[in-house]
């Protein structure tokens, strides 16, 4: 179930709810994410909006991952719960065929000529990988949600193992200024083992929702020596690399490999990642920033003031 969201204002030590109202339209909302997607998650990419299926309707908003899978977004606008979740299936059994020129053309069509390659080297800073659409999420966006649409979407991931998931959005207004404010039906992590575990039942093993698997590459950016002298792991020299490092944690459990040696440690995160430029370890018993400490990587400081580009160490 959704946590309700409140929102108070600190006035003069006496705090003042702030007012929650309907959003003005459902356009406002999908133009809000069509804007930046960002608001519902910082891992997907905007392939376009109102994208014709070959039958004739149109998903109101299909993206992609770093990983090269789809999200097909949908509005819950004045539609039944079984209405919505039916069209979401439904434009499902058109997206799962979609091949890579497919996904290139609707991407270069919605985005005036534009290379699918071109916008995702853009936006996540990585190459495309060669196999895209192996998956795909579906995702209902909604101003609320009501008790027949959790029941419907704990049904098909629980017992189905269908990527299916909410979110709906409270509008919150504070004098001349408008706020949105994000809930998950099924918190991201918890509804990918959900799906894991039913896969599970098909014959394939679960993922326990806490370990992860990281690569780290050692380069003249990063050393394993300094991992383990100074206890984190780091990522970085691009989105992709800062990003997924991100998506890790406090107590999680992550297994290190390095290419070509092997797994070479396990660790569980005590931190969230910082810019390497603000990341501090300890050293004879003081705090000090890491690019101040003897370390192994001559180029840890490399991109240092660029957030884009620059490491992102995490204690471990």
């Amino acid at each position: 179930m959704p946590i309700e969201v409140g929102i108070w204002r600190l006035d003069a030590n006496k705090p003042e709810k702030m007012v929650m109202s309907t959003i003005d339209s459902e356009i406002k909302l999908e133009n809000s994410i069509v804007q930046d997607i960002s608001i519902l998650s910082a891992q997907l990419m905007l392939i376009g909006r109102q994208v014709a299926t070959s039958y004739g309707k149109f998903i109101d908003m299909l993206a992609i991952d770093m990983s090269g899978n789809l999200s097909i977004i949908e509005l819950k606008k004045n539609r039944t719960p079984r209405e919505v979740v039916a069209q979401l299936l439904d434009y499902a059994s058109w997206v799962q065929a979609l091949s890579y020129e497919d996904i290139a053309t609707i991407y270069s069509d919605k985005n005036f000529g534009k290379k699918l390659e071109e916008g995702f080297s853009d936006a996540f800073d990585i190459s495309l990988p060669e196999q895209i659409n192996q998956r795909h999420d579906l995702i209902i966006v909604a101003s609320g949600l009501d008790t027949s649409t959790e029941r419907i979407i704990s049904y098909l991931t629980d017992n189905y193992g269908v990527p299916i998931n909410a979110v709906f959005f409270r509008f919150f207004r504070d004098g001349d200024r408008d706020y949105l404010a994000r809930t998950w039906l099924i918190e991201p992590e918890e509804a990918e083992r959900k799906v894991s575990k039913s896969a599970a039942r098909k014959g394939s093993e679960p993922w326990n929702g806490r370990d992860f698997y990281i690569s780290l590459g050692e380069f003249e950016f990063r050393s394993w020596i300094d991992c383990q002298n100074y206890g984190f792991i780091s990522g970085g020299q691009g989105k992709w690399y800062s990003q997924t490092l991100k998506l890790l944690f406090p107590g999680a459990r992550v297994f290190v490999n390095i290419p070509k040696t092997g797994y070479v440690g396990v660790g569980v995160v005590k931190d969230s990642a910082v810019p390497v430029k603000d990341f501090k370890i300890s050293l004879n018993g003081q705090d000090v920033p890491i690019l101040s400490a003897p370390i192994v990587a001559p180029k840890m400081d490399e991109n240092a003031d660029d957030l884009d580009l620059c490491e992102y160490p995490r204690s471990c």
